[in-house]
């Protein structure tokens, strides 16, 4: 049996619906960036445990609380460096959206340091309800 690279046990604890679980993996001066010219408004970084909070409470508010990320794959790169590949599912604009997301997560001494929020945006679907 493969023993789980200890950056991704990191990430499986990491909830950021759940403030109180993310201060436990999150580096003080956690840094997330979200990068989406498709919404220049969010756009940009979102400083500490309150930054990221205020990122994910103004995607649920846009949402109507929808906002959904279902992981899709998981890769290790090195000892700081790890990416997943998800994709979003949310209500956004009264139709339902999915969309392919990368995120790179940098992790050192067993915190979350930095994270970069990537949507492809070729990627969108709209959905029929």
């Amino acid at each position: 049996m493969t023993k789980e690279h200890p950056n991704i046990s990191i990430l499986k604890r990491f909830n950021p619906a759940n403030p109180a679980t993310a201060s436990k993996v999150l580096a003080e001066d956690f840094v997330w960036h979200y990068i989406n010219p498709e919404l220049p408004e969010m756009e940009g970084d979102y400083y500490g445990l309150s930054g990221l909070v205020k990122f994910f409470k103004e995607i649920a508010d846009r949402t109507v609380g929808s906002f959904k990320v279902n992981p899709i794959s998981i890769t290790p790169l090195g000892d700081q460096l790890v990416i997943t590949h998800v994709k979003d599912r949310m209500l956004l604009g009264g139709k339902q959206m999915n969309i392919e997301a990368v995120v790179l997560w940098c992790i050192i001494e067993g915190k979350i340091k930095e994270a970069w929020d990537i949507p492809v945006k070729h990627t969108a679907t709209f959905l029929d309800q």
